[in-house]
């Protein structure tokens, strides 16, 4: 199967260091996935990120540069 070259499809790269890497949270270090213009963490539940870690920014919205946007109370 040859995959396509568009865009859209490409996943969204953050700089570090001048080098390409995933957008990370910055407070615990998973890698968000984007949803629309923003990032989150994969699968929240009962505010736990995906590796079971309890982080305040699990369901909160992040910018590309892994900061939270707002923190759900």
């Amino acid at each position: 199967m040859i995959h396509s070259h568009d865009p859209d499809t490409q996943t969204v790269m953050a700089v570090r260091d001048g080098h390409g890497a995933p957008v990370t949270c910055a407070a615990c270090g998973c890698r968000l996935s984007q949803t629309g213009e923003a990032f989150f963490h994969f699968n929240p539940l009962g505010g736990r990120d995906a590796r079971g870690c309890r982080v305040q920014c699990a369901s909160a919205a992040h910018d590309s540069q892994g900061r939270p946007i707002a923190v759900p109370v």
